[in-house]
């Protein structure tokens, strides 16, 4: 009988015990798996993109550009900014959110893929929502693509990537000039 109630009485123990024991166990389980599958990014926000588009504005003023439009979008392709500057064809914005979308989601400018089609990979026409125009590039901060500007409209294809690439690299010096302020 002694040992009957011994063994009731450990049982017990362990019942009331063990499972707070185990829901920790999973708890701590669960906080390091949702670790894993989370991570910090950047993100690129309205103030950033008013940013890039203010500096490819003046890039597009200082090379006499006849017009131009000027798109930013996300890292997923979504438009954040868009201004068309005046005597621009109307056409040029949606071409210039293409660029940045095709740019910002491939992470790569557009130029690469509209060389690539010159020289005979003639098969990525075929895929859907995709600018392959020179006039696209990525916005990348601290090596990660935050988004891109597209920019179409302007004297020559040369020249939207010209003021593209300008206008990606006014963010970089915004962040570089608050950086050095702190």
């Amino acid at each position: 009988m002694k040992t009957l109630l011994h063994s009731i009485a450990v049982t017990l123990v362990l019942f009331t015990v063990a499972p707070n024991n185990l829901v920790r166990a999973i708890n701590s389980q669960d906080s390091i798996g949702s670790q894993a599958q989370v991570v910090n990014k950047k993100a690129l926000t309205l103030a950033g993109a008013k940013t890039i588009i203010t500096t490819a504005v003046a890039a597009a003023k200082q090379k006499k550009s006849p017009g131009g439009a000027i798109a930013v979008v996300d890292d997923g392709g979504k438009l954040i900014a868009l201004e068309r500057l005046d005597n621009t064809f109307g056409a040029a914005a949606h071409v210039s959110i293409g660029k940045a979308r095709t740019a910002a989601i491939f992470k790569h400018p557009t130029k690469f893929f509209e060389d690539a089609i010159k020289n005979g990979r003639t098969s990525l026409v075929a895929m859907q929502d995709f600018t392959p125009l020179q006039g696209g590039v990525p916005i990348e901060v601290d090596g990660q693509i935050v988004g891109a500007i597209g920019v179409s409209g302007t004297a020559s294809a040369q020249q939207d990537e010209e003021i593209a690439i300008a206008g990606a690299s006014g963010l970089k010096s915004a962040i570089g000039k608050k950086s050095e302020a702190k």
